[in-house]
């Protein structure tokens, strides 16, 4: 595959990220810690399920850092090479994870 075809993929990807964070701002504001509006179980269930929403924000947030790098990595032509050891990453490697960064050797070690 050609870098312009990896480009699509991560932009497209990108976009549904960007997406799925917009939706989920709301769900992600403070929970209301007043005990007569809900009782205690409640409340710590609000909160509980508000850490999981978060932390799956943070899992969306850290992969547009890694696609933003690979976009980066197209455009100054150092996409497909693994940053540890400059070797070729594989096209299947990459057709499964175009935001990877290294080949199977070095994201082994």
């Amino acid at each position: 595959m050609t870098p312009t075809i990896y480009k699509t993929t991560l932009l497209k990807e990108r976009e549904e990220i960007e997406k799925s964070l917009a939706m989920a701002a709301e769900s992600s504001k403070p929970v209301e810690l007043d005990q007569t509006t809900q009782g205690r179980v409640s409340r710590i269930d609000a909160i509980q399920q508000q850490e999981m929403i978060l932390a799956a924000q943070r899992r969306r947030e850290q992969r547009l850092l890694m696609i933003d790098s690979a976009l980066k990595r197209i455009e100054s032509g150092d996409f497909g090479y693994c940053i540890s050891c400059d070797e070729d990453i594989p096209e299947k490697r990459l057709a499964l994870d175009p935001a990877t960064l290294k080949c199977i050797s070095c994201a082994d070690v």
